[in-house]
């Protein structure tokens, strides 16, 4: 399988962190390997080494975390005095970085004939989530499937 730039920057990241499954995602133990600070507050947004969440279910948590911690990792700035479409695109960027980061390709790759109550269990993520994460998952590996057909020919 052929991984995205972002694939492989999760897989990196992960392995750095030495998170190789899914038992080991949390996001209290990356945060502190990461030198975050994780606090509870009425909005989520990234502020410094903090990343502020609101108080939720275990899963929108670890959601939102993945979202945050893309603004943590990867932009600088307050997004308050962006032009509104480099701040679009920043939480475009944030959102797909939370899909790949709760539910990683290589762990994915793992399993065979995952259902999205299996995503839901083994990540810890809510069901709308699961979905469109195995969605996109299935979509990748049609693909290389159809990629890999055409240049047989």
């Amino acid at each position: 399988m052929f991984f995205t730039h972002l694939e492989d920057f999760i897989t990196n990241l992960y392995s750095k962190l030495q998170i190789h499954e899914p038992y080991q995602l949390d996001m209290f133990t990356i945060a502190k390997k990461l030198n975050i600070d994780i606090v509870y507050r009425k909005t989520s947004f990234r502020l410094g080494n903090d990343i502020v969440l609101i108080k939720s279910t275990k899963q929108k948590e670890w959601q939102n975390f993945g979202h945050e911690l893309e603004h943590s990792l990867q932009h600088v700035g307050q997004q308050l005095n962006m032009h509104y479409l480099f701040r679009d695109l920043q939480e475009y960027q944030a959102r797909r970085f939370a899909y790949h980061f709760c539910v990683p390709t290589f762990m994915l790759q793992q399993y065979n004939d995952l259902t999205v109550c299996d995503v839901m269990n083994l990540f810890n993520v809510e069901y709308g989530f699961a979905l469109k994460r195995l969605e996109m998952y299935e979509r990748k590996l049609l693909d290389e499937g159809s990629t890999i057909c055409q240049s047989v020919y």
